[in-house]
């Protein structure tokens, strides 16, 4: 197997650009790391990678290397999911990415019952609200809400997921009730942002009579973690745009109303992004089904009753 780990350390150092990013990685030690990419170097007789204090960069020879090593490593965990499939004992470890709040509420609850019926396997979640490339970060599925913009990943739909717009009583008391979009980009409100890497202005996209419409939606909070977001709106600082099932509780006691109610969010899609090398992995597909049923039923089963406090 040194020859194949080897290669796969390779692949890695390759794709993070890092030596001790590879090494963190595949958890091992950045001696081994480099001193596997040396074996490989020499076995083959040319130079992979031009290495400076700084710097890291594949030569020719490297990047004519990735491309086939890719290959192999595919043809190698195809035959091995193959195998997995016959004795039905899929096994190793799994890598998943997902939002702070799809993580929490809708697939942390699940893991326990998958481990428990694949015993073999082990679950490394990762939550953030932030944006996640799967191949510079070695994970198999990355749960999200929205549209993908890698169309070299492959996606596979959960749900449509409902939004509202939603503030504390004490908030609407001394602001005012807002019932549209336009009421509250006027200026008099408070939006509560989710701020993502890059991100120039925030835009909600409501609907209107005339359309689904996207408004600037300005404020003086702004936060990389979805659950402050609440935390702010239920202390009465401002106006937050949420899935309703991160805030149905709190909507069905009144900690939180909807508001702008004639022009509510438009969904959002639910889904889960891998690349194909990884679907081709039994125990991601397994996890996958599992998961997207189970939180694609509990999204649709969450809805905004008619007659929450408004």
């Amino acid at each position: 197997m040194s020859y194949l780990d080897n290669i796969r350390t390779f692949v890695r150092v390759y794709e993070l650009g890092s030596m001790s990013a590879a090494g963190r990685d595949l958890r091992i030690s950045p001696a081994v790391t480099s001193s596997r990419i040396s074996q490989l170097e020499e076995y083959l007789g040319v130079r992979l990678f031009q290495r400076t204090t700084r710097n890291l960069n594949a030569t020719e020879q490297g990047k004519a290397f990735y491309r086939g090593a890719c290959e192999v490593l595919e043809s190698v965990e195809a035959a091995e999911a193959q195998v997995i499939e016959i004795t039905d004992r899929p096994k190793g470890s799994l890598y998943v990415a997902a939002p702070l709040g799809v993580g929490r509420r809708l697939i942390a609850p699940q893991v326990p019952a998958f481990l428990a019926e694949y015993p073999d396997v082990s679950l490394r979640l990762r939550l953030t609200d932030r944006k996640v490339d799967l191949t510079t970060e070695g994970l198999d599925l990355a749960y999200f809400l929205g549209q993908p913009e890698d169309s070299n990943l492959r996606i596979k739909k959960i749900a449509d997921v409902q939004r509202v717009l939603c503030a504390s009583p004490d908030y609407v008391h001394k602001r005012g009730h807002p019932r549209s979009g336009d009421e509250i980009v006027n200026g008099k409100h408070e939006c509560l942002n989710l701020r993502f890497p890059g991100a120039t202005e925030f835009q909600w996209p409501l609907m209107t009579e005339a359309g689904p419409k996207r408004f600037r939606a300005s404020g003086r909070y702004e936060c990389d973690d979805g659950d402050i977001l609440v935390d702010w709106a239920l202390a009465g600082h401002g106006i937050t745009l949420k899935p309703v099932f991160e805030v149905a509780d709190y909507l069905k006691s009144g900690a939180l109303i909807v508001v702008g109610e004639e022009t509510p969010p438009e969904p959002i899609q639910m889904a889960c992004l891998f690349t194909h090398r990884r679907h081709q992995d039994p125990k991601t597909r397994l996890f996958m089904e599992f998961i997207s049923d189970r939180i694609g039923d509990a999204i649709k089963h969450t809805k905004l009753p008619d007659q929450l406090p408004r």
